[in-house]
């Protein structure tokens, strides 16, 4: 028997001709590749690959993060405007809580039809099928399909209830180290999005328990620097931070079209460094990182934002470490760190655990890491890794 030859990243891959490779060539046109075969003689074809991996995956996940982000903006809007929403009033970031899960589910499944469909994501649609939740289901319907009209296209079909349910469901997954998941937070910093402050949807995509690409809409994140003294005459506002493994980092304002590949800042003496922590200190400890900043000499001041804004403001130099040590007790979710840690690592960073050792997300919904999150460029990682390990060493000895 004959073979056919994929030529792949300058690998080749040897399969059976007639039958067997066609259904080689019709699985890798479901990947979205293009294809075309050329015979060398009447029992050998052989098929070049002419596509990027992934291309197709990330074009979908920024139009559904977009769409997402819109949505997001609209509840926002009419949150702080509300002159009767009191603190303990979540019924707001409720609603676009749910409505940006179940539009990024909807828009990924029906933009990439052909591909096995899972998502690991933080909501299901338990409460909202309780005789309590029918109103609130109903505001989610109207808002989803509001923010698809809006999108200018006729070819979305009106969402009922029912449809809706079944989006926010598609996000049960457990995820894992075997086949796609995409893994959502619909909305990352909660807190920061009820007080009109930074807040982010995070789409990543895991193949094989890896993350290949990740998606940070952040509506409130200006496009200029938030890390320096600079003057800049754009005060526009919204960024869309955008990887895929291999390919870099690239920014562009929300809806924008216009893309500028990002870098993490080359700083290699650590006093020069500033840093990012979690605005609020229930998820930090606001003690332990301002230990680590003494130790490395750091003299500014942390500058304390919600949500994964901080992966895509230090992609692109506004800081150059991340600092997160959550309280005893907690365990990570793989959704409140997949599309940040791509973002930065393809912009030359390093994300690791407080150990030095890589992130891990191939063991379903929660990452077991080691005491916290260090997030820095390869210059500085050494000396911020030293101080981490004698800071936790001094925790530890005063208990």
């Amino acid at each position: 028997m004959g073979t056919a030859t994929f030529w792949w990243r300058a690998r080749s891959i040897s399969v059976g001709v007639g039958s067997d490779w066609r259904l080689y060539e019709a699985r890798i046109q479901k990947r979205g590749i293009v294809v075309s075969t050329r015979r060398r003689s009447s029992s050998l074809p052989t098929l070049i690959v002419s596509s990027m991996p992934y291309e197709k995956e990330l074009a979908a996940a920024k139009k559904a993060a977009t769409l997402a982000a819109r949505l997001c903006q609209k509840v926002q809007k009419a949150l702080l405007q509300s002159d009767v929403h009191s603190k303990s009033d979540k019924s707001p970031v409720t609603v676009a809580d749910y409505g940006s899960q179940a539009l990024i589910s909807f828009i990924l499944e029906r933009e990439l039809p052909s591909e096995p469909f899972s998502i690991v994501a933080e909501e299901d649609s338990g409460d909202l099928r309780k005789e309590s939740g029918q109103d609130t289901l109903k505001r989610i319907t109207e808002l989803v399909n509001d923010t698809l009209a809006s999108e200018g296209s006729n070819s979305f079909s009106i969402l009922t209830t029912d449809d809706v349910l079944t989006a926010i469901d598609n996000g049960k997954s457990e995820g894992g180290s075997v086949g796609l998941h995409w893994v959502l937070d619909p909305i990352d910093g909660t807190k920061g999005f009820v007080r009109g402050d930074q807040y982010a949807i995070a789409l990543g995509l895991l193949h094989e328990g890896k993350v290949v690409l990740g998606v940070l809409a952040c509506p409130n994140l200006p496009l200029a620097s938030i890390g320096s003294n600079q003057q800049h005459s754009s005060n526009e506002v919204g960024c869309l931070f955008f990887a895929k493994v291999g390919d870099g980092t690239y920014m562009q304002a929300l809806g924008g079209s216009t893309q500028t590949r990002v870098h993490v800042c080359d700083i290699d003496n650590p006093e020069e460094a500033s840093f990012f922590e979690s605005f609020e200190a229930a998820h930090s400890s606001h003690d332990l990182s301002s230990s680590i900043a003494e130790k490395l000499g750091v003299k500014a001041p942390p500058v304390r934002i919600d949500s994964q804004a901080k992966y895509g403001a230090l992609s692109r130099g506004d800081g150059a470490i991340y600092l997160r040590f959550p309280h005893k007790g907690y365990r990570e979710k793989i959704w409140d760190h997949a599309a940040g840690s791509i973002v930065v690592t393809e912009a030359g960073g390093i994300v690791t655990d407080a150990a030095g050792n890589p992130l891990d997300f191939s063991k379903g919904k929660f990452l077991d890491v080691v005491s916290g999150i260090i997030v820095t460029n390869q210059k500085l990682m050494p000396s911020l890794l030293r101080a981490v390990k004698e800071a936790l060493n001094e925790k530890a000895s005063s208990l």
